[in-house]
């Protein structure tokens, strides 16, 4: 959107100058995009007069010009065919800038004569677009006067209009804001209704579906021609070029009250009726339109089309563009005045379909003010009378004016509450009165809300409107209370221990997935979850629309992704939370580890199972955290379905207390997810680990070590199939807690020699002594402990 100072002074009475307008928009929250002062481009270029003008001594087409110059009696070379003594012109000095030629003017001969400089053109100076020949200017400018004088070069500003405010597509809506902002006086022009003297000899139907609201009326006696100087400035200025003057002044209004209009000559309309109506769908023979573009558009049948002959012949896009056979030219003496209110959904899609964008769809799009509709047809009533003649029929109106905004019940000490800015009351209500806002004050204010301004629905927009004008630099800079350090340092527990996990197993060769904390209702319920009160009231993608009681869905899609763009065997992990419920204790941070099967065909096939190694993962990830491991149980199976019954476990610190479930995912999971093949992973709860024992201090204890050689025993022990080994190794360890160093079993045996339903189990354990060497007999009763202890978990030496 741009507009020109002298165009923004037409509604705002002010001394300020663009950049302190420039200032104030920005503070009031307009975005300004750029400021062009064609100024600034001119000011090498003055008025000059051709003294004498005589043939080019080299040259047939060229003429060597004395030029009287603010610099003085030039001889300037030109080329120009309207070049000649007592002409008035403009002068370039050497070293200007040609914008339109993109040249900076040297001294230099051309065909043997030197050019002490240039007569310019129009569009040389980017002033016409068009030009035959070096501008001819009145004979009355004085030498030397500046040509920004003469040409009425002003700054123009562009800028960037929100979506939110379509009454900033107009220069009077700009106005008023800078106005409230205290930059000046807002002159408000009453709109006089213009009394028809005849009946309109053109009638109006609508359908409600493709437009609600439509005025017009016959202007008859027009005389069409160009614009006057004043108006065709201000279009210039924003980059349009002049047409006519019928078209100017919808062209005018469109800029300057946001109200698009359009004018139809009535000796080119067939009959005496224009319908609003949804465009006709008949198959591979849809309507269409050519457009005052010149190209013909598709009409489909969500479209608002305005139609002659009965509602048979379209004309036009109702609030996007005329049709070329109804266009107004010179030859036009009586037209038609349409202005109407159309559905901005409407209006933006039928701009994307066809990929039209005018400026009366841009400002249909974003909703134009729905209550301009009478004003906007009185107002460019008024200057079509007034610059092109003629006489006004009575108004034809159809359908009824869109309701205004509901009121606002308003409490002005919400604004201190919401934004910390301490305003006085009566400055409220100036803010909201100067912006339009109605204002009615007592106990509870209720505000009026003005119909351009659909993006004000409640009191939180009131109190923005008002802090925006007030100032968002009055904002108090209030600082933080100052908070102690925590002892132990800045992060939580909980924290410390996600920052460890984080790192080992970005160690043990896993990469960090964050996926959203969303997922399918379907495949939630298949992972413990699913509850429709977890299911989200406005999700951002439908297969988004249910809080996640796990993550590993979101990374087994996430795998399957890979997997199915030739990267298998991914191995992903994420810490964050999981949803159990709507309560704050329902949200529980997760530490969630998978590991997808890696291609068919390895020569690593036949090596470590993979569930093994992940449980090594998971072991070594709890003693990195801190957890104490050797005090784990372990207990075959899950809670959970959507662990494989056979190929699960869980680790716990007495029964209630899980700190984490591992294996292999149930297939009919997988299944139901479209994947395949043995996924295993775990999950930790990090709020059931337990807390770290406080030191006394931040000093280590002392190292012990001995200096003695460990050695170890073998055992084999018999137990139930159904025997933990970890059971076991616990129960050998805890034997003789001084010695024994360390248990692991590295056989299972299972076949002749073992009775059915049990294994053998074969234990090494390592004895460290402290202070001696251990003696033959001391070692058979530490192994006596040892055997002892097994028989307490139900297995037996075997012999």
């Amino acid at each position: 959107m741009k507009f020109s100072l002298s165009w923004l002074k037409d509604h705002l009475k002010t001394d300020a100058d663009i950049d302190t307008v420039a200032a104030a928009m920005t503070m009031a929250g307009l975005e300004v995009e750029d400021i062009h002062d064609p100024a600034k481009a001119l000011k090498p270029f003055t008025v000059a007069k051709v003294i004498s003008a005589a043939q080019h001594p080299n040259a047939d087409r060229l003429q060597v010009l004395q030029v009287d110059t603010v610099d003085g009696l030039k001889e300037i070379v030109c080329g120009a065919p309207n070049a000649r003594a007592r002409l008035t012109t403009i002068y370039a000095p050497i070293g200007a800038y040609v914008p339109g030629l993109g040249v900076t003017l040297v001294e230099k001969p051309v065909r043997g004569v030197v050019s002490n400089g240039m007569m310019c053109s129009g569009a040389e100076l980017q002033i016409d677009s068009e030009s035959d020949g070096i501008l001819e200017l009145s004979d009355d400018l004085a030498v030397g006067t500046p040509a920004a004088q003469v040409f009425g070069a002003e700054p123009v500003i562009d800028f960037e209009v929100t979506p939110n405010r379509p009454d900033w597509l107009g220069v009077h809506g700009i106005a008023r804001d800078l106005a409230a902002t205290g930059l000046g006086t807002f002159t408000e022009t009453t709109v006089t209704p213009v009394k028809g003297s005849f009946p309109s000899s053109i009638t109006v139907k609508i359908d409600g579906d493709a437009c609600r609201h439509f005025t017009g009326r016959v202007i008859r006696s027009v005389k069409n021609g160009p614009s006057p100087k004043w108006l065709q400035d201000k279009l210039k200025s924003i980059g349009l070029k002049p047409i006519s003057a019928l078209v100017d002044i919808t062209n005018y209004l469109s800029f300057d009250r946001a109200r698009p209009l359009h004018v139809y000559d009535v000796a080119k309309l067939v009959g005496t009726t224009l319908e609003a109506r949804l465009g006709h769908h008949n198959g591979p023979n849809d309507e269409q339109l050519i457009a005052l573009d010149g190209k013909t558009y598709d009409i489909g049948p969500d479209m608002c089309v305005i139609a002659d002959a009965g509602g048979q012949r379209p004309i036009g896009l109702g609030g996007v563009m005329g049709g070329e056979s109804t266009g107004v030219s010179d030859d036009t003496t009586e037209v038609f005045l349409e202005c109407a209110w159309f559905e901005p959904i409407r209006i933006a899609q039928t701009g994307r379909t066809l990929s039209l964008n005018s400026d009366a769809q841009y400002r249909f799009a974003r909703g134009v003010d729905p209550q301009s509709t009478r004003p906007g047809l009185e107002l460019a009533t008024q200057l079509i009378l007034d610059l092109c003649g003629g006489e006004a029929s009575e108004v034809v109106e159809t359908g009824a004016a869109i309701e205004g905004r509901p009121d606002v019940t308003f409490d002005p000490a919400y604004v201190a509450q919401l934004t910390g800015l301490d305003v006085p009351t009566d400055k409220i209500e100036h803010i909201l009165t100067a912006l339009g806002f109605g204002v009615t004050t007592g106990a509870s204010w209720t505000v009026r809300v003005p119909s351009w301004r659909r993006d004000v629905d409640g009191k939180a927009d009131l109190v923005e409107e008002v802090a925006r004008i007030y100032g968002f630099n009055h904002i108090p800079a209030t600082p933080l209370p100052s908070v102690g350090l925590r002892p132990g340092g800045v992060l939580t527990a909980q924290q410390a221990k996600a920052r460890t996990a984080r790192r080992a197993l970005a160690a043990y060769g896993y990469s960090e997935a964050v996926t959203w904390s969303f997922m399918r209702q379907d495949w939630a319920k298949l992972f413990g979850g699913g509850d429709d009160k977890l299911v989200l009231a406005n999700p951002i993608a439908s297969e988004l629309n249910c809080m996640r009681p796990s993550a590993l869905p979101n990374l087994l899609e996430a795998a399957g992704r890979n997997a199915a763009r030739g990267h298998a065997g991914a191995q992903l992990f994420e810490i964050g939370p999981i949803y159990l419920g709507l309560e704050p204790n329902d949200q529980k941070p997760t530490i969630t580890v998978l590991k997808a099967p890696g291609k068919a065909r390895s020569w690593q096939a036949a090596g470590e199972d993979a569930l093994f190694a992940l449980k090594g993962d998971l072991m070594a990830l709890l003693d990195a955290m801190g957890a104490p491991v050797a005090s784990l149980q372990l207990l075959q199976g899950s809670n959970a379905a959507h662990w494989h019954p056979g190929r699960s476990a869980r680790l716990q610190l007495g029964p209630k207390q899980i700190v984490a479930e591992f294996g292999e995912l149930h297939p009919a999971v997988l299944k139901a997810m479209d994947l395949s093949g043995a996924y295993v992973g775990f999950e930790i709860r990090i709020d059931n680990l337990p807390a770290p024992k406080s030191k006394s201090g931040k000093s280590k204890g002392a190292l012990s070590l001995s200096n003695l050689m460990p050695l170890t025993r073998d055992f084999a022990f018999l137990g139930d199939e159904k025997l933990a080994a970890g059971d076991l190794v616990r129960a050998i360890k805890g034997a003789d807690k001084t010695l024994i160093g360390e248990a692991q079993v590295f056989d299972v045996y299972r076949g002749q020699g073992v009775p059915e339903g049990q294994k053998s189990l074969a234990i090494e354990v390592t004895l460290t002594p402290t202070d001696k060497t251990l003696t033959e007999p001391e070692i058979e009763a530490i192994s006596s402990k040892i055997i002892a202890a097994a028989q307490k978990v139900g297995a037996i030496l075997r012999t």
